[in-house]
């Protein structure tokens, strides 16, 4: 069977099986995606929207006034069990790796596996042999996707961007490396080295990541006095759609590896959240991030509180370079060096 197949398809969805559990080798052995939600019976048979989420607040948001979180979990339900169409290509995260499957029949429902919270299922068949494709292969758009917080997200848009790491998983071993891509992994690297040397502290990356979202759209960026610092290191507004503002707010963390940015930074950039009125935060470093601030932010999603992206140095350096800013770190570091 050939990794890639010859009809690419138009929808595309990212998948997180991590309730309760790791759900993915389970998966990878067998041909069927899980999700969870399995006490709510009914969602099969309804296509009118209004009836499943009411299914979904009945069963596990009963004692609440609004919709808010039982509508979160109902539109991550209806898109496994409604829009995974077959056909349909789903990524599933997993590690630094992630797997891509292609949906081959209708959802059905499980009643043995309602303990096990994975009745409603969708059969497939994995792709590139069931092997994992590395997330650093992919454009840094690809690796934000695939690090979405909520269980599901649209990715149809990256359908060219999977069947290139699809591809670039089956060169045969004799074959000369990609120029392209060689470099890019080469410039990726050097710029994370240089995200995270010595010359570069924590004032400095913070005039980075101003760069960074400027370089990406952002409106009347600033980076917040320390003085007046009430969670958030910078703002930043985006215009969606031509007419609509976007408040950002940024926590800023010039941090190597080890350690892991922790849970208490996810808290502090809350209080800035408030304080600034913004309606989205970002934690940026230049380190990575711990297992507990990773499933707090994905707790903070699903429960509908608030909307947090997690952009880790890695995924940092990729956006730097496939968004053509790879002048930002040089020149964040060159204002550093003559203060």
């Amino acid at each position: 069977m050939p990794m890639v197949p010859a009809d690419v398809p138009e929808r595309a969805f990212v998948l997180r099986m991590s309730h309760g559990r790791d759900r993915v080798p389970e998966a990878l052995s067998g041909t069927e995606l899980v999700i969870g939600w399995a006490e709510a019976d009914g969602l099969l048979a309804t296509d009118e929207w209004r009836d499943f989420r009411q299914i979904i607040k009945d069963t596990y948001h009963s004692d609440e006034q609004d919709f808010r979180r039982a509508g979160a979990a109902a539109g991550h339900a209806w898109r496994f069990l409604k829009d995974f169409t077959p056909g349909s290509w789903v990524l599933v995260p997993h590690g630094n790796e992630f797997h891509v499957a292609e949906v081959t029949g209708p959802a059905r429902y499980d009643p043995s596996k309602i303990a096990d919270d994975s009745a409603y299922r969708r059969p497939v068949r994995w792709l590139n042999e069931g092997a994992g494709i590395p997330r650093a292969i992919g454009r840094a758009a690809l690796q934000s996707r695939l690090k979405v917080q909520g269980t599901t997200a649209d990715a149809s848009d990256l359908v060219g961007e999977v069947v290139s790491s699809l591809k670039a998983t089956q060169r045969p071993l004799h074959e000369r490396p990609s120029f392209a891509g060689d470099l890019r992994a080469r410039l990726i690297r050097e710029t994370l080295e240089e995200i995270r040397s010595g010359r570069l502290d924590s004032f400095g990356f913070e005039r980075l990541i101003k760069e960074i979202l400027r370089g990406t759209g952002g409106l009347s960026v600033r980076i917040i006095p320390r003085q007046h610092d009430k969670g958030a290191d910078l703002t930043a507004e985006f215009q969606v759609a031509g007419a609509l503002r976007l408040r950002v707010a940024v926590q800023a963390k010039h941090y190597q590896p080890d350690p892991p940015v922790d849970r208490d930074v996810i808290e502090q950039l809350i209080a800035g959240m408030d304080a600034e009125e913004a309606d989205l935060g970002i934690v940026a470093t230049s380190g990575t991030f711990a297992p507990a601030a990773v499933a707090y932010v994905q707790e903070l999603l699903e429960s509908g509180q608030r909307r947090i992206e997690l952009v880790d140095g890695e995924q940092l350096a990729a956006i730097v370079i496939d968004c053509g800013l790879g002048t930002v770190a040089v020149s964040a570091r060159s204002k550093l060096e003559a203060e």
